[in-house]
């Protein structure tokens, strides 16, 4: 991968992570395209600490307060019994809780299921099938979803909710985000509740997952055909800027505007997968 490959990969991932389109399947279809063939998913995982670090830094005062809310609350400075602890009567000292609660459920399929995801899940027509489907089923929670729960209502229940279809995304062509907006808006959150969560709840996993691969590929040496150390970088550069940026503007579309689009725009890739793979111009497995 030469260093315009490394900028291009990171513009994608920068533009899709936070839509609800799949960034881990446009990097694989688009690497593939552009003759890198698959960057595999280690380079994915360390290029969204580059989009993640976009996420410390535009939610950086939220993220404080949450956390010095959590301390309040561990400290006993709200009261001395465990639900105090727990973040009873504290939204914010909650919050850092459900977080951790929703984090649960992708670190451990994550684990259960590593080999799979770093291979055979990357097959494209399962990408497809899985782009389509997420589709429709974000289409139809934006239809029926009832829009009208704002954060300071979520429970434990609903953060596992969350955490679960956050890991759905450990497939890609799900979305992290799509899952998980989907997720919210089925359990009745507005459009820019459930988005605000994805950002949150996906800090710890993406973070996490990322460094690990980090030091794994550190350790490990690059691997024949991967991506190297340069490419990377520059790639979780770029993520990172454009990657602010699509944030900003995100939530301001989606505090006006339904996710139509998007549930078109992922058919219609889904189609052309399809298309490129039955002529051969693109290979199931690279």
């Amino acid at each position: 991968m030469n260093a315009w490959d490394a900028v291009l990969l990171g513009l994608v991932q920068g533009l899709t992570e936070f839509l609800p389109v799949s960034s881990s399947a446009h990097l694989r279809i688009v690497g593939e395209l552009i003759g890198s063939s698959d960057p595999g998913a280690a380079f994915t995982a360390i290029t969204q600490i580059g989009t993640e670090t976009a996420v410390l830094l535009y939610f950086r005062r939220d993220i404080a307060t949450i956390c010095r809310a959590w301390w309040r609350a561990v400290r006993g400075e709200n009261g001395t019994d465990w639900r105090a602890r727990m973040g009873k009567g504290d939204h914010h000292a909650a919050m850092a809780w459900f977080i951790a609660l929703g984090s649960i459920p992708i670190v451990v399929l994550g684990l259960l299921f590593q080999d799979a995801i770093e291979a055979s899940l990357r097959n494209l027509y399962i990408t497809a099938f899985m782009l389509a489907a997420f589709a429709l089923l974000l289409g139809l929670a934006d239809r029926v979803g009832a829009k009208k729960r704002t954060l300071d209502e979520l429970t434990p229940r609903q953060a596992v909710g969350f955490g679960l279809a956050q890991a759905l995304a450990l497939v890609p062509g799900v979305s992290r985000s799509g899952g998980t907006i989907t997720a919210g808006l089925l359990m009745g959150f507005t459009r820019e509740a459930a988005a605000r969560y994805s950002f949150l709840l996906a800090i710890p996993a993406v973070l996490g997952s990322g460094f690990y691969q980090l030091a794994k590929s550190v350790a490990s040496g690059p691997v024949p055909g991967s991506p190297g150390f340069g490419a990377t970088l520059i790639a979780t550069l770029v993520a990172f800027v454009v990657g602010y940026l699509v944030i900003i503007a995100f939530l301001k579309i989606v505090s006006t505007f339904s996710y139509t689009p998007f549930v078109i725009y992922r058919l219609v890739l889904a189609g052309v997968v399809i298309l490129l793979l039955t002529f051969g111009v693109l290979q199931p497995l690279a």
